[in-house]
């Protein structure tokens, strides 16, 4: 499944990928995200936690619209972060 089917606009990707080549801000995002487990990453509210953590990094301002798509987006994919497999399928998504 594509991030643009969920109603994630390519501009607001951009932005992300783009920042997170700053050193700090990637650091950052590594430290929020250390420690998932696939059971976070199913939780509704956990991951609403994480992406308003992760656009507060990114200084970015999302709409409870947007929050909901990521929110849905990162559910539905059902990611395993122990799974190279799912990692691997992710950064293809984005790169």
């Amino acid at each position: 499944m594509n991030y643009q089917q969920f109603g994630i606009s390519p501009q607001l990707v951009e932005r992300v990928k783009l920042k997170m080549k700053n050193k700090a801000v990637k650091d950052r995002v590594k430290q929020l995200t250390e420690n998932l487990t696939k059971g976070d990453l199913q939780d509704p509210s956990k991951v609403h936690r994480l992406v308003k953590s992760a656009a507060v990094i990114l200084n970015e301002r999302l709409s409870a619209t947007q929050e909901q798509q990521m929110v849905q987006f990162v559910i539905t994919q059902k990611i395993d972060p122990k799974n190279t497999f799912h990692l691997i399928k992710l950064w293809g998504m984005f790169r």
